[in-house]
């Protein structure tokens, strides 16, 4: 088995369209939430997002490039393109070595919608444009990117709900510690727009407080759901002898992958398979559980996934054991992105040693209040972080990342 290290990141979030604005915001726990009119038009019984805005692609691609994505390929462009110079990766080295692609993505709603809408109006199936298949296919990161960099080795995407980004760069850490490829540009996109959420919103798993910024609420008592978000989250992926072969830059040490299926209901989560994913992690990693010093933990607002989870890290880790924040107090729940993004949020806490704050957290209900969380920015030294991600179906993963030692 190969070391496999994280030499590049690149990240566009509501909370920052770049990894210096994001640790900033990160630093001083800043929200990304806001309202969102078009939401409140729609019928929408909670109009807050995160957001962001639209990047301007065309001084970087061609009409015929940027007639093939939709919006979630084009954040995961963004966010490609930074954590490439960040790695010190330029089109020669991609055009001359065998660069895999993994991404974690889950809709295409607008696309599809705007498609279907315009045959329907037009009543003639041709006058949909020739990139709009490429745009609603599921794949549309990969399959965009990967043309765009004239990419040559793995390409497809991880479709699992709001764990697919995490799945990706473990699939990524698989492939390489296995030998398969040295390379991968890997992370999450997610769409924001009122048209991919509103089966969400419909469910009632939404937030309706009436201030945007207090509303994602993580493990606090008076959660009263999610806030949707999106963005894209890239990082490239190596092994440690490509790094070090190159003069890479090596931001950190991907040691463990855990995964596993509740097998219960869709939607509901438990405490055994998250628990089993973060013992696999620990397993595959060598590590004790008193060493991790910092757990992003998944806790997206509501109030059965929040508890279920603070039981499975005290099952763990026991009561009162590594620091614990909910990065998504701030964000609001990235979906398809957030695997990645909080893996990039935590990696950016490690660099510049400090705790990111679990805000609008006021009063812990009987379950958090067993987590060693972190209220307020906390300046600590961490070396060794874990990420989890669940998803609908009952999807979840743990990885676990360190510093190069």
């Amino acid at each position: 088995m190969r070391r496999v290290v994280i030499t590049g990141m690149g990240i566009y979030s509501c909370i920052g369209k770049n990894l210096s604005e994001v640790k900033e915001s990160l630093y001083s726990g800043t929200s990304g939430i806001v309202f969102d009119q078009k939401r409140k038009d729609f019928g929408y019984r909670s109009p807050l997002s995160g957001m962001v805005e639209e990047p301007n692609l065309k001084k970087f691609l061609s009409r015929r490039e940027r007639i093939s994505m939709g919006e979630e390929a084009q954040y995961a462009y963004v966010a490609t393109r930074e954590a490439l110079e960040n790695a010190r990766i330029d089109q020669d080295f991609l055009d001359n070595n065998e660069v895999g692609i993994l991404y974690g993505n889950d809709s295409t709603a607008k696309s599809v919608i705007e498609s279907v809408d315009t045959m329907r109006q037009k009543g003639d199936t041709t006058l949909v444009g020739s990139g709009a298949i490429f745009k609603a296919m599921n794949s549309t990161v990969t399959m965009n990117l990967s043309t765009i960099f004239r990419l040559t080795g793995v390409n497809f995407t991880i479709s699992a709900a709001c764990a697919s980004g995490s799945h990706a760069i473990g699939m990524a850490y698989q492939l390489i510690s296995s030998g398969l490829q040295d390379t991968i540009i890997c992370g999450g996109a997610q769409e924001i727009n009122e048209l991919a959420m509103g089966s969400f919103d419909g469910l009632g798993v939404f937030s309706t407080n009436q201030d945007p910024a207090k509303a994602s609420r993580p493990f606090d008592s008076g959660r009263d759901g999610l806030v949707p978000s999106g963005g894209g989250a890239t990082l490239i992926v190596e092994s440690y002898d490509s790094a070090i072969k190159r003069g890479a830059p090596i931001l950190g040490e991907i040691v463990g992958y855990g995964f596993s299926s509740n097998g219960e209901h869709i939607s509901t989560p438990n405490v055994e398979g998250p628990s089993r994913a973060m013992l696999k992690a620990l397993k595959q990693a060598n590590l004790k559980p008193e060493q991790i010093d910092y757990v992003n933990a998944h806790a997206t607002s509501t109030p059965v996934g929040d508890a279920n989870e603070a039981k499975a890290i005290v099952e763990v880790f026991g009561p009162k054991g590594p620091c614990v924040s909910s990065t998504k107090s701030m964000t609001g729940h990235e979906c398809w992105m957030a695997g990645a993004s909080e893996v990039i949020y935590s990696m950016l806490m490690m660099e510049h040693s400090f705790v990111a704050p679990n805000i609008n957290l006021e009063n812990p209900d009987e379950d958090a209040a067993q987590l060693n969380l972190v209220k307020k920015t906390l300046n600590k030294k961490i070396d060794v972080f874990l990420s989890n991600s669940f998803g609908f179906g009952g999807t979840n993963s743990a990885l676990i990342i360190k510093k190069l030692s």
